[in-house]
């Protein structure tokens, strides 16, 4: 079992399991995440990367163990935790503007009966600006490209002022245009010390742009600094016969579009 660093925690996962209709897709996770940190989540598919990311917004409930946010539980905050699904999750067919979903980033603090006000708007037009759309405001939802709709969910979840924020899967599917300005966004989150975990098949990119590497396969294989969890045995471990050896570098076949190179 890997040793979690003894560092003051701004998201605390203890011993967590999560099942569906009785079957347990994560099993007793366990990881602390310093105060904004820059975490990369991988894993194979079916891992339980996206499962525990609901998990973590109170989507789904956990059968056992608890989360702590500022070292209190889940439901204890005002909306301080943001997560951005995966593009195949949404339906993009539902009639709203792209603003109106951006304002949805706010309901948390708003609740359902109240209008937004001055601080509200101005929180969505940061958050549109910010991300390159404020000219997309009025525009349909479902009329915009795969990239642009990823930004739009990245304004919404900046409209949320989030201390964590969770991404599903950000760079697949998208144009490079959009994977630049989402890492730049990562940046600037960095600055302003919000906590991100990002999931991504991109080992290469977990390897080089995250502060620390949470590796799963149905439980936690590895979590730390890259440079320590990214071994042949911990690969090898959570990818099985899915990950080959060439020169030193792991080359992970898991039905992804293109293979992920990692040099070990």
């Amino acid at each position: 079992m890997t040793q979690l660093p003894a560092l003051p925690a701004h998201l605390e996962i203890e011993n967590i399991t999560i099942a569906y209709n009785g079957t347990p897709i994560l099993r007793d996770v366990s990881f602390r995440i310093p105060h904004g940190t820059r975490v990369a989540v991988v894993g194979p598919n079916g891992a339980g990367k996206s499962t525990l990311f609901k998990a973590l917004v109170g989507l789904l409930p956990l059968r056992a163990g608890r989360v702590l946010v500022h070292g209190l539980p889940l439901g204890h905050h005002l909306d301080c935790v943001a997560y951005v699904p995966q593009r195949e999750e949404v339906d993009w067919h539902f009639p709203v503007t792209v603003a109106d979903v951006v304002m949805m980033g706010r309901y948390g603090q708003l609740g359902w009966l109240r209008r937004p006000g001055k601080r509200d708007h101005a929180a969505v037009a940061r958050a549109l600006e910010q991300m390159n759309i404020a000219s997309l405001g009025h525009q349909p939802i479902g009329e915009l490209s795969g990239g642009q709709q990823q930004r739009v969910f990245l304004a919404r979840a900046l409209a949320q002022e989030p201390h964590v924020l969770l991404m599903d899967e950000p760079f697949t599917g998208v144009d490079v245009t959009t994977q630049d300005a989402t890492l730049e966004l990562l940046d600037q989150l960095r600055a302003q010390n919000v906590t991100v975990m990002v999931s991504t098949h991109d080992l290469n990119l977990a390897a080089t742009r995250f502060d620390q590497v949470l590796l799963l396969n149905r439980r936690v294989v590895a979590f730390g600094l890259p440079k320590t969890v990214f071994t042949t045995e911990n690969v090898s471990e959570a990818f099985g016969t899915r990950v080959m050896y060439l020169n030193g570098v792991a080359v992970v076949d898991d039905c992804c579009p293109h293979d992920e190179l990692l040099g070990i």
